[in-house]
Order: structure tokens, then sequence, then C-alpha cells
């Protein structure tokens, strides 16, 4: 009789660098949830960082993983997971940790067994925290310093956007930039705003309208291109996005996983729309499926690792703004 696999789950904090700060408020630390699958001499584990957004918390994580424990046990993989779990970072943590139990138990890369070419290193967003225009073009100043040639600017809704970007191209005058609303520009005028920010060559903006009020983009004559974050989690959303938005920012932790996350990146490209893939607060751990499914996106924003005041041990290598492959002793 085949062994049944042993499912563990537990939450991890790490402090962040500083203070990792958004729209919606500024965070210290990110506590994670590490879901581990192990049979005699392999073990797959995956990593998950909780959707605060949708009311996840990394307890109520665990507690999603450890009920699939007689589940796995029973013999439950990937293609069950979809059926048995609702999307979000539980379903990312376990499909993770089966994919990576899968890699090492056959000895080959996850990238091989999921059909995909070869990672190469990428280039990643860096972001740069919302605060005072002088702040952010400090913070912009250092990342120009260690060479990173796209930032990602955390916007607040407010009068200050446009001085917070011309403050961010002051201190960064080469680099590439695109700009993250989070849900704030409410009752603002998008066409407008987007185009005070062409001059400061603004290459993206995502989600300027909150979730439920997509439709405000209908009519909206953007200069620059708009991507779906909240408003698109996994293909259920495609229908809601198409035609309003012209990206999607796909995230495993909102997908549920590596596996949802190639399916929505199909359809999103076969309705013509671009693709940012991008991450929660995270460690190398939780980035490492994501670098896979990044290989043909439009933009890469995986900084999770780089914004913590530390990382896991094998963990991605950045240079200049470049992710370097990880090592298969981390994941896959």
């Amino acid at each position: 009789m085949a062994e049944a696999p042993r499912l563990a789950a537990r939450v991890e904090r790490w402090p962040v660098a500083g203070k990792f700060v958004i729209s919606r408020g500024a965070k210290t630390h990110v506590d994670v949830v590490v879901a581990t699958v192990s049979v005699t001499g392999a073990r797959g584990r995956g990593e998950a960082t909780p959707i605060y957004y949708h009311g996840e918390t990394a307890e109520s994580v665990q507690r999603q993983l450890l009920d699939m424990a007689d589940a796995i046990a029973g013999g439950a993989g990937r293609d069950e997971l979809r059926a048995l779990m609702p999307r979000g970072a539980a379903r990312n943590a376990l499909d993770a940790a089966l994919w990576d139990l899968d890699a090492r138990r056959s000895g080959m890369p996850v990238w091989r067994l999921a059909g995909l070419a070869e990672p190469k290193p990428l280039v990643t967003a860096y972001t740069i925290s919302v605060g005072d225009p002088a702040k952010m073009e400090e913070d912009a100043r250092a990342a120009a310093a260690r060479r990173h040639p796209l930032l990602k600017l955390k916007l607040a809704g407010d009068g200050d956007d446009l001085g917070r970007v011309e403050a961010v191209r002051r201190g960064a005058p080469d680099a590439r930039l695109t700009v993250d609303a989070n849900e704030a520009w409410t009752d603002r005028d998008i066409a407008a705003e987007a185009a005070a920010l062409v001059p400061c060559g603004v290459e993206l903006i995502e989600q300027p309208v909150k979730v439920g009020e997509e439709h405000r983009l209908e009519d909206v004559r953007s200069p620059i291109p708009i991507c779906a974050d909240e408003s698109c989690q996994d293909r259920a959303d495609l229908p809601k996005v198409i035609g309003r938005f012209d990206a999607i920012n796909v995230k495993l932790d909102k997908a549920g996983g590596l596996s949802e996350a190639l399916a929505l990146i199909r359809e999103a490209k076969a309705a013509g729309l671009k693709v940012m893939l991008g991450c929660m607060l995270s460690t190398s751990l939780g980035v490492a499926p994501a670098f896979l499914a990044a290989q043909d996106a439009d933009w890469v924003d995986l900084d999770g690792p780089l914004l913590l005041a530390r990382d896991r041990p094998d963990g991605f290598a950045f240079e200049a703004g470049r992710m370097l492959n990880a090592g298969a002793r981390l994941w896959g």
C-alpha cells in the first residue's frame, strides 16, 4: 500500500525592512503560512501570505490547510484542489507544496513538470512606499543608486499624488515607472489623472477604482494602460475585467496557486490583456512559483523578499533590479 502523504502548516513572522506603506496603512512585519506535504524521503513546501483585504489571517489560512489533511492523506492532488478549496492563500500554499513534492520525488524541476521553458533572470519592479514627496524622492534616489531599472510607486488618492510621481522622477530620472493607486482614486477623473502622469513617463496604472466599481472604467480613454489587481483574482473575474482594463496583475495568493495562475495567464493573453506578475510581502519561498509564471509577463513585481529585513537561506539573489534564479534546494 502506498504511503499516505502528511500535511503540516505553520505560521511564521518576518520583519519588514523599515516600514511598508500603502494607501490602506503601514506594515512592520508580515505573517506567512508554510504548508509542508511529506512522505518518507521527500517533502514539498509552499508559502502563502493571507489576503488581508479578503479578511484572511495567518490563523484562518493555517486552519484551512489543516482541514485538508485527510484529503491529502487520501490522495488528493493539485487537480482536485480547485474543487476542494476556495481561491486564496491556503490553496496557494498547498498547491505549491504539491508541485514541490512532485518535483523532488520525480527528480524533475517544476518548470519542466509544468511544461514551461527553463526560467531565466527577470527584471523586477522595486516598490516605493507611499509618503510625502520628499521622502519618496529620497527613496527613489536610493533605489536608483542600487541600479533598480523599474520602480513601482504606491499612491494615496489625495491631492499629492502627482507631486509624489514628479518627486520620484527627480530621484530616479532614468527608471521606468508604474503606479499603484490601491483603489484610492475614488470620485476622481481617471483619464485626467492619467494624462497628468504622461510627462513623468508612467507606463502602467494599477487599480484606480474600488472593487465593484469597474464600470467606471467603461468610457475612460486613458493614455496609460490600466491594470486590474484587486478586481481580478482568478479566471472567474475575467468577464468583468475584459473591455475595462488593459492588463491584470496575477498574484498566486489571490488566484489560489501556480496551477490556477498559469491558466489565468493563458486566458487573459488570449483575450488581449497584458500581464503583470505580482506578489504580497513574502520570502523567496513565496515568490518562487510566481518566478516561473512570470517568465513571459509584460511586467514583473516580485520584490517581496527585497522588502523584508532578511530572507530565507538559498533564496533569490537580486542584482541591479534583476531577479536571479533560486537554487532547487529552496523550492521545486
